[in-house]
């Protein structure tokens, strides 16, 4: 069972790729912030594994 199906017609569109990375790296800079450092990391891992499937080895259409 994959945790992430990036072939998923949802992340076609660029935009939607970078923004789902951003709100996590986001919210695990709000967590940081707020002193809740096992929160922050746990989000900035989310993120960084998004990152790598939805941005880095990106193997759909469009690569904008």
């Amino acid at each position: 069972m994959r945790l992430l199906d990036p072939s998923h017609p949802f992340f076609r569109p660029a935009w939607r790729r970078y923004a789902i990375t951003a709100v996590t790296f986001g919210w695990a800079f709000v967590e940081y912030g707020s002193g809740n450092t096992l929160w922050a990391y746990l989000f900035a891992a989310i993120g960084g594994y998004l990152a790598w499937h939805l941005i880095l080895r990106w193997e759909g259409g469009d690569r904008s």
